[in-house]
């Protein structure tokens, strides 16, 4: 094997370990959700992602479809959704909350968090307002990136004691010949004085928010 081969191998090798380790793999994923749906949680956090008039991305559907699979079985008994109009001008928890509500959960068991701009907030306002509403079991439920990212983050500036419960591709898959894009008013969600972030704010203050330094405590 010539140096550059093994150069070759070795770039390789360091960019599969550096992707991987920004995501739950697939049986990561399973094991948390073997452990999770032996447990009931008051309260799972699903945080927001940008709307666009013309509907729900991929992302979004997958989220919303996954919390509602998670009521659906029993495995929480209610739902945040967290995120304020961030990139564009609705609000992204009030605007997963109306398809949530399309797709059969019940509104009573249906919150939102209006806002978070950054994932960081999304965890961290989302568990304060749990608390306020006397929810003690809390779980993040997101895709595998995005839970894997804010692992870190939920275990150490949150609470250790919360849980995370990342898509398993599989079960999502086997749902989607059932899944339907319900009609919603998006403008409910709609906020009339809106202004995108990257208009109001630096980059660096963008990046330190995804970080969670322009976190708010105490509120």
């Amino acid at each position: 094997m010539t140096k550059l081969t093994i150069l070759i191998s070795a770039a390789a090798l360091l960019s599969i370990t550096t992707l991987s380790s920004c995501f739950y793999t697939s049986r990561e994923s399973h094991k948390l959700f073997a452990k999770a749906k032996t447990e009931q949680f008051d309260v799972i956090i699903v945080p927001g992602i940008p709307f666009e008039q013309d509907g729900w991305s991929h992302t979004m559907k997958g989220r919303v479809y996954w919390s509602k699979y998670l009521y659906d079985r029993g495995i929480t008994k209610n739902i945040i959704y967290s995120g304020a109009a961030v990139y564009t001008p609705y609000y992204e928890s009030e605007i997963m909350a109306l398809y949530a509500h399309a797709l059969g959960i019940p509104k009573e068991h249906i919150f939102t968090e209006t806002t978070a701009e950054h994932t960081t907030e999304n965890i961290y306002y989302s568990y304060q307002l749990a608390k306020k509403m006397g929810f003690q079991k809390v779980a993040i439920a997101s895709d595998p990136y995005q839970t894997k990212m804010i692992s870190k983050f939920a275990r150490r500036k949150v609470s250790r004691d919360i849980v995370l419960i990342p898509f398993v591709f599989d079960t999502l898959k086997a749902m989607e010949p059932y899944m339907i894009t319900p009609a919603i008013d998006s403008a409910k969600a709609y906020k009339p004085d809106f202004i995108s972030i990257t208009k109001r704010e630096s980059f660096w203050k963008r990046f330190r928010g995804t970080l969670g330094a322009n976190i708010e405590e105490g509120r």
